[in-house]
């Protein structure tokens, strides 16, 4: 009769290191075998079943943890036990497969890995007459939204469309961003600034509200990070921003801000 087997050929023979033989008895999965007269563990066949035993639940992907209570368990337990793991299982493997497509959409050059609605509306904007400018400062906002304001971003897309199925919202929005290039004193901002007001008031569905934020205990703070993006290259449309909040709280609608680049992309 055999004497037993070194822990270098437990390990061969079921196909592990001698580290995972190690950590399965600090774990408590396998007792730890007799010795033999020179202080060397063997390994025996009950060992030996006793490890592949461990092994085959623990490479399918069970937690260690609940390893032992599986292989104790009777046929009911033991099924609904292995049933949980694939479960857990499948929820890693669409997590894996969702960052596997966000590492896919970062090397074909796709930074923002906003939504897939989000992306088919900046995709409908040059057919509507926005300007690569205008698509990519409504891309920043979008991401800055997204990052701010996740809860919101499903509404505010939402915003988005009716705005851009609206052919006069799309219209006078499309004079708000070539504003951004005129002098802050110039007529034609008040002129763009009660057309626009008039537009919301006859549409207040079209004011850009972003829902999330009244939750938040540094709700306001976000909230001026968003619409102050792109103020600092466009003056003229801060002073357009004062104009439309100043005909809408006097007509009855108290709105904490309104800016162009957050209201074009509503």
């Amino acid at each position: 009769m055999t004497d037993g087997i070194t822990i270098g050929q437990a390990a061969a023979f079921a196909g592990v290191t001698v580290k995972t033989i190690r950590h399965y008895h600090q774990q408590g999965l396998i007792d730890e075998p007799r010795r033999d007269r020179s202080g060397y563990r063997r390994y025996g066949s009950d060992d030996l079943l006793r490890l592949v035993q461990v092994r085959t639940p623990a490479g399918a992907g069970v937690p260690l943890a609940e390893i032992a209570p599986i292989l104790d368990a009777d046929p009911d337990r033991f099924a609904a036990a292995l049933l949980d793991v694939e479960q857990q299982l499948t929820s890693r493997i669409d997590e894996l497969n969702a960052r596997r497509d966000m590492l896919h959409r970062l090397a074909n050059g796709d930074r923002t890995l906003l939504p897939d609605r989000a992306r088919a509306l900046l995709d409908r904007m040059p057919g509507l007459g926005y300007t690569a400018d205008d698509v990519t400062t409504v891309k920043e906002a979008l991401v800055l939204v997204r990052a701010l304001v996740p809860e919101g971003l499903d509404n505010y897309l939402a915003q988005i469309e009716r705005g851009l199925d609206d052919p006069q919202y799309v219209s006078l929005i499309e004079r708000c961003w070539r504003a951004g290039d005129w002098e802050p004193d110039d007529p034609r901002i008040d002129e763009l600034a009660a057309a626009l007001a008039d537009h919301f008031l006859a549409d207040p569905s079209l004011l850009p509200v972003l829902n999330g934020l009244q939750d938040r205990d540094d709700g306001a703070v976000r909230y001026e990070l968003l619409p102050h993006h792109g103020e600092d290259q466009k003056p003229a449309w801060a002073r357009l921003a004062v104009l439309i909040e100043a005909r809408l709280r006097s007509a009855g609608i108290e709105i904490t801000s309104i800016r162009p680049s957050s209201s074009a992309s509503a």
